[in-house]
């Protein structure tokens, strides 16, 4: 294991923060908040185990001074939150749930009479179920949809964010969603997946464009990376790779940053897209003053016959992570490179999201989570690298403070640095939490 390194191994200005999202840990039967497609994904038997939802999930709707109190005295300096649109909109337009934006501003205040910097995301996947009955990112008019949205948020919110994200994870809200079907709402249609990666796309360019006109500044965008390598050295392999690696690493970049779509995947959703889609790309390349980089783990890949994109999944060689994923931080250094060389060219980048989910066991009060300590040591040394290869590295936020609600694996999965027991919600730090308290420490 690399040794841990400490606040002063990084640059003076490097921000250190924990990221979470609303429904994974607010507690969504809470507060007059709307349906979601998670919930009645959830309550499709098979598609959540043990079909929990995200009802109860953490009760950080009612706990949230205490786990802003953790974050602080974990030496944070950003917690990355996210906003409900269907706590905000419980129809997703229309009427405003007073109890759901009263609760962010308290969440706000909160943060910064901690000391701690509110980092804003607008949509971290849950879509309110009125609008997904109206196709959800399927339909084009979920741009002005999450335009909207975003004013109600940034309009009461925004003079006390230190920062704005429009989307979280596109290819996951999108592809994994629309195409693979493992997230809500659980489609797997090539034309459906195309419609939606276009219109998450427009939507985030469209509201990015609209709130820099309402005077909101340091507005940025998340995006999810996984190093794709071919199984074999056959060409075949090889170009399942280049797909896997254009669909998951550069569609999304490419639109957000160049207004255009790898030739790797046009040459399967070209037929599938809106028409005139070019027509759009200008407003989706809207001006960003960050870049959001979210990294877990490598994909090894190999050709698989059939319709296009022809891409399977193999298994490495690697050590996994609870949830199946291989450990490889030397990825981390290669996108956080490689976003700074051919997309974001100069802008800041923060690593926004970077765990792992690991078996932890309360024992006597503890969690020895060892194998966590030596996960987040490597990647930041990972981070530490790219730096030293002149990347614009400016923070780095740890996925994810709690044990929360992990989608379609509920409950089963943690990759909290913090300890929840899901009966009594009873919090309780993990060794990795006090590592990560005693690095960041400024004393």
């Amino acid at each position: 294991m690399t040794t841990f390194p400490t606040r002063k191994d990084f640059p003076e200005d490097f921000l250190f923060g924990v990221s979470t999202s609303a429904y994974q840990i607010e507690g969504h039967g809470f507060g007059a908040a709307g349906s979601t497609h998670w919930d009645t994904f959830a309550a499709t038997p098979g598609n959540v185990v043990n079909a929990e939802d995200g009802a109860r999930a953490c009760d950080h709707y009612h706990r949230w001074g205490d786990d802003l109190d953790l974050i602080r005295d974990g030496n944070f300096d950003v917690y990355r939150f996210s906003t409900s649109w269907a706590r905000v909109l419980p129809e997703g337009r229309g009427p405003v749930n007073a109890e759901g934006l009263d609760y962010y501003d308290r969440l706000v205040d909160g943060m910064l009479e901690r000391g701690i910097k509110p980092a804003l995301t607008l949509y971290h996947w849950e879509m309110p179920s009125p609008l997904a009955d109206l196709g959800g990112w399927r339909n084009r008019d979920v741009a002005g949809w999450f335009t909207d949205y975003a004013e109600v948020v940034t309009k009461r919110l925004g003079d006390r964010l230190w920062s704005t994200a429009t989307i979280n994870e596109f290819w996951c809200v999108a592809w994994l969603s629309h195409f693979i079907g493992a997230h809500a709402p659980g489609m797997r249609d090539i034309r459906a997946a195309a419609r939606a990666v276009h219109h998450v796309l427009l939507a985030h360019g469209t509201a990015a464009r609209a709130m820099r006109d309402w005077g909101v500044d340091n507005i940025g965008a998340v995006f999810n990376f996984e190093y794709t390598l071919p199984e074999t050295d056959s060409a075949a392999d090889a170009q399942a790779a280049t797909n896997w690696d254009a669909i998951y690493n550069r569609m999304f970049l490419g639109a957000a940053f160049h207004g255009s779509y790898p030739d790797e995947v046009l040459a399967g959703l070209a037929p599938h897209l809106p028409d005139n889609w070019q027509d759009d790309m200008a407003t989706i390349a809207a001006p960003l003053n960050w870049c959001g980089v979210n990294y877990y783990t490598r994909k090894v890949i190999s050709h698989a016959p059939g319709p296009w994109p022809n891409t399977r999944e193999t298994v490495g060689d690697l050590p996994r992570t609870a949830m199946g994923w291989e450990i490889y931080p030397d990825g981390l250094r290669h996108f956080l490179t490689k976003v700074h060389r051919d997309y974001a060219k100069g802008l800041p980048i923060y690593v926004t999201e970077n765990g792992m989910a690991a078996p932890d066991r309360l024992t006597g009060g503890t969690v020895a989570d060892h194998d966590r300590i030596a996960y987040l040591a490597d990647h930041l040394a990972a981070v530490q690298a790219a730096i030293a290869e002149g990347t614009p590295v400016k923070g780095y936020f740890q996925w994810s403070l709690l044990d929360n609600y992990e989608w379609a694996f509920g409950y089963d999965k943690r990759f909290g640095i913090v300890h929840v027991d899901f009966d009594s919600l009873e919090r309780t730090p993990k060794a990795s939490y006090h590592t990560l308290a005693r690095a960041l420490s400024r004393r």
